[in-house]
């Protein structure tokens, strides 16, 4: 009995992979800097997730072992396509991203500011949305990047350090 009780790997990606897909899908959009071919990745992401599942390994958090499947992916692709620097651009007027509508002042605000994060390069945009957007401590970014902890920190100094010479923000803002 005590095999019937036991779900397969197969089981915890299926049942996983509903829960991480927005936060997936937006990773995907930092990649690929473009809401269509972040949508490609999103399922060629969750295919290549379920075709694998065998290699996940339980007790261990799945949305990394996602992430890194989707970075995977995606190099590949740029590396088919022999696209490695500055291929793909998309304006972030021109991406689709979706919006609740806060206000105008916010939204002028947001897309500002993400405009200037989808400019950086893409070793520290891809940081960036790891650590400040998904959450992720420095380890598990590093895990997911399969970059070393300081690399990820002097990632994100560049980031903070650039973003701040090219959006200077006004206090009435941070707030």
């Amino acid at each position: 009995m005590r095999l019937f009780s036991k779900k397969s790997h197969l089981d915890e990606v299926r049942n996983g992979l509903p829960s991480i897909t927005p936060r997936l899908w937006r990773y995907c959009v930092v990649l690929t800097k473009s809401s269509d071919i972040a949508h490609d990745l999103t399922q060629s992401t969750c295919l290549r997730a379920l075709e694998k599942a065998h290699q996940f390994e339980k007790g261990t958090h799945l949305d990394r072992w996602v992430f890194r499947i989707a970075q995977r992916i995606w190099f590949n692709e740029l590396r088919a396509k022999s696209v490695r620097h500055g291929g793909g651009i998309v304006a972030v007027e021109d991406a689709n991203l979706p919006s609740n509508e806060p206000s105008a002042e916010t939204n002028i605000f947001v897309s500002e500011v993400l405009s200037h994060v989808q400019a950086l390069p893409e070793a520290q945009r891809t940081t960036v949305m790891l650590v400040y957007v998904e959450g992720f401590s420095y380890r598990e970014a590093a895990d997911v990047l399969q970059i070393p902890i300081g690399t990820v920190m002097s990632r994100l100094s560049a980031a903070r350090k650039t973003l701040k010479t090219n959006l200077p923000l006004s206090e009435s803002r941070i707030a």
